[in-house]
């Protein structure tokens, strides 16, 4: 930001200081000029100087303040066109009533030298005007690519973590001796799990593509996990959902809730003996929606947050800034992971 402000002065000056120049040296060779002194032909143009600075740089405020910058070339063009046309009329009337204040000109108000005058400022500031958003659009678009490039490439890390937590051998081979263990026993829950898991694997790669999914479907993947790892953990983990049903197409990024659950399952109930319980909450209130997962369990006295929730944060950060929030905590023997998102970001 100070680059840029230091870049637009450091143009600025130039800009009207070179045009100043050629407009006093071509006064200084015209005829007419002999019979003004010149110290009157150099205070007009330090007017004209600091005239041209002040009218630019109010333009350049407009500008900002109606919101030109976020405009398309369309609707932009007859708006620099009218502004361009504005600015060189008031400055051409402005420079010509201070040259009769300080009596530096005979004639400021003679009709032909005004039209001129105003139709070489009008040219002066168009490319000043072309310049400027051409600049803005520039910078706006290198910062927009870098954006999108992290977001990316986070997005591609977070794919590829939830593709190793789902389809790594070790998952596989502990759903698929839970399965194989309820062939004999039990063959229709067996081939029930066969297609969760199968389920599970397609939601995992279609999922993983998009860059927002509704939370219902997030949820959907979230309880095909948990289907499976109820067949290996049995009476030992107990499920409690409570979604708001209202939220079901509240856009989030892929792989946020179940890489929640995930680490509830890594970091907590795996580690217990009798099992425990995992909660997933969703809720919204004002224009603030939160997700929470809580697991029985306690945090190791250093918290490693893994490859999982770094993603999920580094995602969050780059996707929402400050407008989302993420905490992880333990309170009696309960550990809670909470994102709150602002709706009106999404």
């Amino acid at each position: 930001m100070i680059r840029g402000q230091r870049f637009y002065w450091i143009a600025q000056i130039t800009g009207w200081l070179l045009l100043t120049m050629f407009l006093m040296v071509s006064t200084f060779a015209s005829k007419e000029a002999k019979e003004i002194p010149r110290e009157d032909l150099v205070i007009t143009y330090v007017i004209f100087f600091l005239l041209g600075i002040f009218i630019s740089h109010l333009m350049r405020l407009i500008f900002i303040r109606q919101g030109w910058l976020n405009l398309k070339l369309g609707p932009l063009i007859p708006r620099i066109l009218g502004a361009s046309i504005s600015a060189s009329i008031t400055m051409v009337l402005s420079s010509s009533l201070l040259s009769m204040v300080f009596k530096t000109d005979p004639k400021p108000f003679e009709l032909f030298p005004l039209i001129a005058n105003a139709i070489v400022l009008s040219i002066f500031f168009l490319m000043w005007n072309g310049l400027y958003f051409t600049f803005h659009f520039f910078q706006k678009s290198r910062v927009q690519e870098v954006k999108n490039l992290q977001l990316s490439a986070s997005q591609n890390e977070i794919e590829l973590k939830n593709l190793r937590s789902q389809l790594n051998p070790h998952f596989l081979f502990n759903s698929l001796n839970s399965i194989r263990a309820l062939i004999d026993l039990d063959p229709v829950q067996a081939k029930e799990n066969v297609t969760t898991l199968s389920n599970l694997l397609r939601k995992s790669l279609i999922l993983g593509k998009e860059q927002l999914v509704s939370l219902k479907d997030e949820l959907d993947l979230v309880n095909d996990y948990l289907d499976l790892e109820k067949v290996r953990f049995e009476e030992r983990l107990s499920i409690v959902i409570r979604h708001n049903e209202k939220l079901n197409d509240f856009p989030i990024p892929p792989f946020i809730v179940q890489t929640l659950v995930e680490n509830a399952f890594k970091h907590g109930i795996s580690k217990l003996i009798a099992g425990g319980t995992i909660v997933i909450e969703t809720k919204s209130e004002g224009t603030t929606v939160t997700i929470r997962v809580i697991n029985d369990g306690t945090l190791a006295k250093s918290v490693d947050t893994g490859i999982g929730l770094q993603n999920t944060l580094r995602r969050l950060e780059l996707q929402y800034g400050i407008k989302a929030r993420f905490a992880l905590k333990e309170r009696a023997g309960k550990v809670t992971a909470s994102i709150e998102l602002k709706e009106q970001v999404i």
